[in-house]
């Protein structure tokens, strides 16, 4: 929920999640002095990258989650190491970050040397590190919140809600030439989202339960208000112009209270991907990343398609499908109407891409994810076989934190 990547200019930017007066304030009656302006779009580099996990941290005794974000996050700050490790919503996740990043081997690049402290410092504490977009059967109720105003002013909001979303998540940023041109990105890949769900599911089990979801997840995501997609508009100074009509209403005071799937964010010239479970590898997110970028790549130079708002009419149907149903879900082009299988369109699309991912350097990248989707596989598959094997979802979170840290 929080960034802390520079990616435009030389100077990096950052967030300070304490820096916004996120309610705390009476809004002041008039609705013309709420308004708050948008802040320019700044400058990226086009098809630049940054990659943002939100993480597990579990206990070695019983694999539930344990409070240990402080005291990971004291022993991170002793090792340098590129991109960010910060706090999130609740005291048993953190999030790591990566710097700019140009490619997805930039991306692995950077994210192991993180990995790898992350490991050597959770040994540490007795602790691991897990991926995945949910934990196993962690409780709700039992979570801290994380002791930042932010965060306790989110709390207050929010209520329950706030501990519910003790979830896990891997968003993408991905630089955009300009304004306008980040707004019609996000409208294109909008078309994608069942992709990046499906490709990324690892969460389903909540509570103890299966789910019978590949990424339930998100459904946490949709408790909140101003979730879902964003407004249909293709020109920065119509966005700028819907935002200062939020502002009027005292709903919205600044870009963070959107929670969409895909959102602008101008203070890096960049759009986000929101959708993606946090996967239980590094390599994995990494690939993702990769064929972000290779979509991007193929928008920006090829302009395949124009985004209408028609393409919403099956936004919701085709995102529900791919949560429920993961890599077996139905797609139905919002062009043409057209049912297929999910992994049919991912196919389809990947045969597209491989021109540019060529150019990217991300055919790697995307043969791994190629492969996994021809065999039917992807986290939430691979969760579901250990619990099928084991039944204890204690041992099957020990596995993964195994496989998050490339021993399993």
């Amino acid at each position: 929920m929080t960034a802390a990547m520079p990616l435009s200019g030389n100077t990096p930017l950052s967030i300070d999640p304490d820096s916004d007066d996120f309610r705390s304030a009476a809004l002041p009656a008039d609705p013309a002095s709420r308004v708050v302006k948008l802040e320019p779009f700044n400058h990226s580099e086009a098809l630049s990258l940054g990659v943002e996990l939100e993480l597990q941290l579990v206990n070695t005794h019983d694999y539930d989650l344990a409070p240990y974000a402080e005291d990971m996050l004291r022993l991170m700050a002793q090792t340098p190491l590129p991109g960010s490790v910060v706090p999130e919503m609740t005291s048993s996740m953190i999030e790591i970050s990566t710097d700019i990043c140009h490619s997805a081997q930039d991306v692995i690049t950077q994210l192991s040397p993180i990995r790898e402290a992350l490991i050597k410092n959770a040994d540490k504490l007795n602790i691991a590190v897990v991926g995945g977009g949910t934990h196993a059967f962690q409780q709700w109720h039992e979570r801290r919140i994380y002791d930042k105003p932010r965060f306790r002013e989110l709390s207050e909001l929010y209520g329950y809600l706030s501990k519910q979303f003790t979830i896990f998540g891997q968003h993408v940023h991905i630089g955009c030439p300009d304004a306008d041109a980040a707004l019609l990105m996000l409208h294109r890949m909008s078309r994608y989202i069942p992709h990046f769900i499906a490709l990324s599911a690892s969460s389903p089990f909540v509570q103890g339960q299966d789910t019978q979801f590949d990424s339930a997840r998100l459904n946490s995501v949709f408790a909140f208000p101003l979730s879902g997609r964003a407004p249909f508009t293709l020109s920065w100074k119509e966005f700028e112009a819907y935002f200062e009509r939020m502002t009027r209403t005292g709903v919205v005071r600044s870009m963070k209270d959107f929670y969409w799937d895909i959102r602008p964010k101008p203070e890096f010239g960049t759009i986000e991907i929101r959708v993606f479970d946090t996967p239980l590898t590094v390599e994995r997110a990494a690939a993702l990343a990769g064929y972000v970028q290779s979509l991007a790549a193929w928008f920006l130079q090829e302009q395949p398609f124009e985004p209408t708002e028609d393409d919403y009419l099956v936004y919701t149907y085709n995102r529900f499908q791919a949560c429920r149903f993961g890599l077996d879900a139905v797609y139905v082009d919002p062009a043409s109407g057209q049912h297929m299988p999910l992994r049919d369109h991912i196919l389809m699309t990947m045969t597209q891409l491989e021109w540019h991912s060529e150019a990217l350097n991300a055919t790697q990248a995307l043969g791994e994810l190629r492969t996994s989707v021809e065999a039917n596989r992807n986290d939430a598959r691979w969760l579901r076989e250990k619990q099928g094997k084991e039944r204890l979802l204690a041992e099957v979170v020990r596995q993964a934190a195994l496989r998050f840290r490339g021993a399993a």
